[in-house]
């Protein structure tokens, strides 16, 4: 069940599709499950299906669900799915390092970190 928040100033389908994202691409939903119906979700949050199918028709510009006639909406294959968390990350890598390069931050500053952090990643 998806949870909104009122008090968001983010419309309504821009937190459906931010959730179902992490759903997703989380591994919490299951790569060729169903997604729920627009109807049935629209119902259940008291809202109107139009913004569940706006929301659901983002997920599928972005890759992250297919439609199939007469059946619904289902989350793409595992290997896409990966392919589209990566480039996610990677572009945020991106984002930071530009960050870091920006206050001066050397290189090899930026790699020891990150080897601190898988270090206590592994430690999990």
């Amino acid at each position: 069940m998806l949870f909104l928040d009122y008090q968001d100033r983010r419309p309504i389908y821009e937190q459906i599709l931010e959730k179902f994202r992490l759903l997703i691409l989380s591994g919490a939903m299951e790569p060729d499950s169903r997604m729920p119906s627009v109807r049935q979700l629209a119902m259940e949050l008291s809202i109107n299906p139009n913004t569940i199918q706006r929301a659901y028709m983002e997920l599928e510009q972005q890759g992250l669900i297919y439609p199939v006639k007469g059946r619904g909406s289902f989350v793409t294959g595992s290997s896409e799915i990966r392919r589209i968390g990566m480039e996610e990350i990677l572009r945020e890598l991106r984002e930071t390092t530009e960050k870091c390069r920006t206050f001066g931050i050397e290189e090899e500053e930026i790699i020891q970190v990150i080897r601190e952090c898988y270090k206590e990643g592994d430690n999990d």
